[in-house]
């Protein structure tokens, strides 16, 4: 039997096909589920068609497997814990996506934020477990180090939805899913970009993103690995963490350039480390843009602006639209479907050709 949602979420529910190429382009064994949800989840403009799934891969796991009991969404009351301040747009952009789908199913949701700091995280879970919720949501904030979190979650047999940072914990077990972006791919598709930005010929400093979780693992890996594989004329020069933070992203990149002043492109984990590097690059009497390139991920509206204003190359999107996803996930796993270890959202890309169009998309 279907939990009572919304229609929205019932006419969006994913066709899983097997097809090996799908999975193999997810570096990932599977089938591939193929979604067509269109809801909006408060960002405005054309993003919202961005919810889709662009695959599923992994072990499945049922209500049945996990040791979960029926819960009805409508009127469910659903935690979520999100790792970082809203002050940054991807998780303002994030939390607002899955408190509009929450109000479409029904349910109640309830917020907390560790502001970057993982013990708040345990306490925050702890704190919501303790107000009797159905469902838990969280938005890591490391891959490791939430067993206590899970296990008291598991004990009181409470299904964990991991969004966006996948944790190195048993799926099915310690909890039922992650849903979030292929990260290697990421990384490929941003060299790519990079390529076309410089005729394939280029001397790169990679900015890198904060250590012990799989995104910057992924991006770091998809990047390197498709620059050697396919651009042997781009040359990786430097990398150095820039902590996903806009003024460490112009610090690091200010004594790169100067360590190294024949670069002439960089690659950003996200955008904030590449609008930094953006402002180094002007203080360094060079044209953003032009006489360096740049390349990141994430899918802001400054850095999808500054492509506009010809400063900026290139930004794969890092979609933060989760809530359709995780609810319509939701309703087919208490429909007694079988659910993937992993749901990959799909992302976008903005470009020169495109970016003018499209900025309204960004968050």
């Amino acid at each position: 039997m279907t939990s009572t949602v919304s229609r929205t979420f019932l006419q969006t529910a994913a066709v899983r096909v097997c097809a090996a190429a799908a999975a193999g382009a997810l570096l990932l064994s599977g089938c591939t589920n193929e979604g067509t949800s269109k809801e909006s989840s408060g960002s405005g403009g054309e993003a919202a068609q961005a919810a889709d799934s662009a695959g599923s891969s992994g072990p499945t796991c049922t209500m049945e497997d996990y040791g979960a009991e029926k819960v009805e969404i409508d009127g469910a009351k659903v935690g979520f814990s999100q790792s970082e301040p809203d002050s940054a747009s991807f998780r303002a952009a994030e939390t607002q996506s899955l408190k509009d789908a929450a109000a479409d199913a029904g349910a109640d949701l309830v917020v907390t934020n560790a502001n970057n700091e993982l013990p708040k995280q345990i306490s925050d879970i702890e704190n919501l477990l303790s107000q009797d919720i159905d469902i838990l949501v969280i938005a890591p904030v490391n891959s490791d180090g939430l067993d206590s979190a899970l296990s008291a979650a598991k004990e009181k047999k409470v299904p964990v939805v991991t969004i966006d940072r996948k944790v190195t914990n048993d799926s099915c077990d310690d909890y039922l899913t992650f849903i979030g972006s292929d990260f290697v791919k990421q990384g490929e598709r941003a060299a790519d970009a990079l390529a076309n930005a410089t005729d394939s010929k280029a001397k790169v400093a990679v900015l890198l993103g904060p250590s012990g979780n799989n995104v910057t693992d992924g991006r770091q890996k998809g990047f390197k690995d498709k620059v050697k594989a396919d651009y042997p004329d781009i040359e990786i020069v430097a990398e150095q963490t820039a902590n996903a933070s806009r003024s460490e992203g112009q610090e690091v990149t200010a004594q790169l350039l100067q360590s190294n002043p024949d670069i002439d492109a960089v690659y950003a984990f996200n955008d904030e480390e590449g609008l930094g590097a953006m402002a180094a690059i002007q203080e360094a009497g060079k044209e953003p843009g032009s006489d360096v390139k740049i390349v990141s991920i994430d899918g802001t509206k400054n850095a999808v602006e500054a492509i506009v204003a010809g400063n900026y190359n290139a930004v794969i999107e890092s979609n933060p639209r989760f809530g359709p996803l995780v609810f319509d996930t939701l309703s087919k796993f208490y429909g007694g479907e079988e659910i993937p270890e992993d749901i990959i959202i799909k992302d976008g890309e903005y470009t020169p050709d495109n970016a003018e169009e499209q900025v309204g998309q960004a968050f």
